[in-house]
């Protein structure tokens, strides 16, 4: 049963400044459990991401309505002096900044974290860029695809024959994001501790470099390269896409012993659980090709669904390589509101993922999409900034705000 709460992380202020996704995508999962996340955006242009994706209806971006979701924005000039002040203002009165600029962007706009934390000891400030705060490289532009060439991704992504492939999402950026906000978390526990607060630094490259298993130590220790190897893992059989008779696709992965025996008790071929070609682990790794071939000359006899459901009543590990018209229809995404609908003033009701992962308690939500430019601007500057009315219309006529 989904909590109706407002999230583990109510109570908390988060102020994001940066752009696109690497940094973006922290406050949205900060959002998404809970806390108030103020987006400070450039007057009159905002987030680039607000003219991202292939498609654009009625002018709006899909991608922003996700990324830029449970925040709120507020249009300040972070490049003039007069909104610098009103960032410290607000920096000044909240837990946790989240930003992507270029290492040195936020010195020299006077909001180093000696000057932050100064008026405000308890801030944690989680900084996401390419390279680090650090190093020789963390001057450099950071983008995500450099991440994930230099953390180690794209050498191992694509078929062997084939240049270096690319995953069809932004990973590196997310990543970076993933792991700027478990880093945020633990030094807001920390936090209960101590009375004070500290940078969390987030390099693109470090990320993906974290979630390249075992890559480094069979390297040194072994001499073993991991090369591009499509669809499968070397020696791991079977476990790869196979075709089916109505033109689909669907993942198998039964390499385990017990798991490839009833495999080919669903294949009709039981003989081949105890055949010493492929009887073992190691055996069935050596002719790999060999047993895909086989695998896929029993698929191809199926539509997707029956044999989905064949398999499945061997309690054979087996998915369907879905899109999103496959989502939308499941009976299990359904069920566990994988997928919500959110309102949205110009375009109705858009379809989203849900918050993740889940809480038994205090669940996290999507309240709005990405807000219109500048739609909280007076809201915060207001009720957070404590800035007088004329302030506000003085900083608007200047095009402070």
């Amino acid at each position: 049963m989904r909590s109706t709460s407002a999230g583990p992380l109510e109570g908390l202020r988060v102020i994001e400044m940066g752009q696109l996704i690497a940094g973006p995508f922290c406050g949205q999962i900060l959002g998404d459990l809970g806390a108030e996340v103020i987006k400070l955006e450039q007057p009159g242009t905002g987030d680039p991401l607000r003219e991202w994706g292939r498609t654009r209806p009625q002018g709006e971006s899909l991608w922003w309505s996700v990324v830029g979701r449970n925040k709120k924005s507020v249009t300040v000039n972070l490049r003039t002096p007069e909104g610098q002040a009103i960032a410290r203002t607000l920096i000044s009165r909240s837990d946790i900044v989240v930003e992507n600029f270029r290492p040195g962007t936020l010195e020299r706009w006077g909001m180093g974290y000696d000057r932050l934390s100064a008026d405000n000891p308890g801030l944690i400030l989680a900084r996401v860029s390419g390279f680090g705060q650090s190093g020789p490289y963390s001057s450099r532009a950071g983008y995500g695809s450099i991440g994930e060439a230099m953390g180690g991704l794209r050498y191992v992504v694509g078929d062997p024959s084939t240049p270096p492939s690319r995953v069809g999402i932004s990973i590196g950026d997310t990543l970076a994001a993933v792991f700027a906000a478990i880093g945020t978390l633990g030094a807001v526990y920390e936090r209960t501790r101590s009375g004070r607060g500290q940078v969390v630094d987030s390099a693109i490259y470090e990320a993906v470099l974290g979630i390249m298993e075992s890559i480094v130590p069979e390297w040194v220790i072994s001499g073993y390269q991991r090369e591009r190897s499509g669809a499968i893992l070397p020696n791991v059989a079977p476990s790869n896409v196979y075709p089916t008779a109505d033109g689909g696709w669907v993942l198998i992965a039964a390499n385990q012993n017990t798991v490839f025996a009833r495999l080919a008790e669903a294949m009709g071929t039981p003989e081949l659980a105890t055949d010493p070609r492929f009887s073992t682990h190691g055996a069935r790794g050596e002719r790999q090709e060999q047993l895909d071939a086989l695998v896929g000359e029993f698929t191809v006899q199926h539509d997707a669904r029956a044999l989905e459901e064949l398999l499945l009543a061997h309690s054979v590990p087996v998915g369907k390589i879905y899109r999103p018209e496959d989502m939308l229809s499941d009976e299990h995404f359904i069920a566990r509101k994988s997928i919500i609908t959110t309102p949205h003033p110009t375009l109705g009701e858009v379809p989203m993922q849900n918050t993740f992962p889940r809480l038994s308690r205090t669940d996290g939500a999507v309240r709005w999409p990405g807000p219109k430019l500048s739609e909280h601007t007076e809201e915060i500057l207001t009720t957070v900034g404590e800035f007088t009315r004329d302030t506000i219309d003085a900083f608007r006529a200047d095009g402070t705000i």
